[in-house]
């Protein structure tokens, strides 16, 4: 045995498994870096992306990558894909066994499907780690126009499974673990959140271009995917309302991002009349969003109220705030726990009242500097991976040197009387109780 094999079978080994591109997927790419720098051994298990090999070392994490079954073509399509990835998963697992034994297996989703995966290989003594970055029954309701029922109870059934097998949970953000604990009974201090951070090495304040005010005195910038669920139609009749409603001139507004309805939101922009007041980048590059977003003034997010937004972290909104960017939001659970003051929260879910507030904000210079301050302090502390690493580190050692057996099923917790209402309401498609929304408060 080789110096480099006698040390990685003296650390704890750590086989982490997802179902997205290895090291594309920034979260686990930062988790499995912080694994070896604090001296575990990482193994991946991921899914090819473009013309990646199929096993490959990068940085010292080996990575075992299989081919994927593409996932369009409806809901059967997409489970046959799962229960592909699943299998091919399953047999590069053995394989990554017989090269080096290793003490956890750390499952992110979605899909909710891994766990059979640890209690094939618990009698080993292996641990599971359950890395929650999405609610998957909630996914499936915001994305599908008429959700069926039974998928929706077969989602819930997998995610309480998922979590009676690991022997701890770690998920992104206190909304989420708020659920969590309500929905599946794992206690409190089997869920940890670790947050995923702005990424500091990749997007950076700039130079201000002063061009892509075209002139005007304001720059309002939205950036992200552009699909049917992420509300930039309202942007634009925001815009219309700014323009043609208050009548100002003096506001420019920028869109970074690519989509399925890009086609479509450039015909609504003609339409309304707003053109000259608004540019699409389409796919922009790191420079182009650094420089944009060091440019503007504001940073708008749209996502209309739902049970996936209420607990979703947007990654725009993250990405605003590391760049001071006051933000421009409706009032969502979690993303006023991410923001505080730092975003302006439009109460009803239209565009006049969206467009009124990015007015209210420009024309309150001092108001939008305390704003920016804040913004860039939440980013570089409570919301940095560094503030984040050790949480994430304390996890996995005490999984690997704990005592009891792994996937054990914790006695479930008595749900508090706030937890039973949100699920009663969750169960009867009324949103979200007022108790658990002032709870998200500072």
């Amino acid at each position: 045995m080789n110096a480099r094999s006698a040390d990685a079978f003296a650390r704890p080994h750590v086989l982490m498994i997802c179902n997205n591109g290895t090291p594309t997927d920034r979260r686990i790419w930062l988790e499995c870096t912080t694994l070896r720098d604090a001296g575990f051994a990482v193994s991946v298990i991921s899914p090819t992306h473009g013309s990646q090999p199929r096993r490959e070392r990068i940085d010292g994490i080996d990575i075992y990558r299989y081919h994927p079954l593409l996932r369009r073509g409806g809901a059967r399509r997409m489970a046959l894909s799962f229960a592909v990835s699943w299998l091919h998963t399953a047999r590069l697992a053995a394989t990554v066994w017989r090269r080096q034994r290793f003490q956890v297996i750390q499952a992110c989703n979605p899909p909710d499907t891994y766990f059979p995966l640890a209690v094939l290989f618990r009698p080993f003594g292996v641990r599971f780690v359950f890395d929650q970055h999405d609610l998957c029954p909630e996914i499936y309701l915001d994305r599908v126009a008429q959700p069926s029922s039974l998928v929706h109870r077969a989602l819930l059934a997998l995610e309480r499974w998922t979590h009676r097998t690991a022997a701890h949970v770690v998920t992104v953000n206190e909304s989420c673990k708020d659920l969590l604990v309500s929905r599946t009974g794992t206690p409190r201090d089997q869920i940890t959140v670790v947050r995923t951070g702005p990424d500091f090495a990749r997007l950076q304040l700039a130079g201000r271009r002063a061009e892509l005010k075209n002139g005007r005195r304001f720059l309002c910038a939205y950036l992200g995917i552009m699909g049917p669920q992420d509300g930039v139609e309202l942007v634009l009749h925001a815009i219309d309302w700014v323009v043609h409603g208050l009548g100002r001139d003096d506001i420019q507004f920028i869109l970074l991002g690519d989509g399925q309805c890009l086609t479509d939101l450039k015909r609504l922009a003609t339409e309304l009349d707003i053109e000259p007041w608004l540019e699409f980048t389409g796919w922009a590059d790191d420079e182009l969003i650094s420089a944009a977003l060091s440019t503007a003034d504001l940073g708008l997010q749209p996502d209309r109220r739902t049970p996936f937004t209420e607990m979703c972290t947007m990654l725009k909104t993250v990405e605003y705030l590391s760049f001071g960017l006051p933000v421009v939001t409706f009032d969502l659970v979690e993303t006023r726990r991410t923001a505080r003051g730092a975003a302006a929260y439009v109460a009803e879910e239209n565009a006049a009242g969206y467009a009124e507030m990015i007015t209210e904000l420009l024309d309150a210079p001092e108001r939008r500097a305390a704003m920016s301050a804040l913004a860039l302090r939440r980013a570089r502390t409570d919301l940095s991976w560094e503030s984040q690493r050790d949480i994430y580190v304390d996890v996995l050692r005490a999984v690997v040197e704990g005592p009891g057996a792994v996937g054990q099923p914790a006695a479930p917790a008595r749900p508090r009387e706030d937890d039973l209402t949100l699920r009663r309401r969750i169960r009867a498609g009324r949103g979200w109780p007022d108790n658990n929304r002032r709870g998200a408060r500072p």
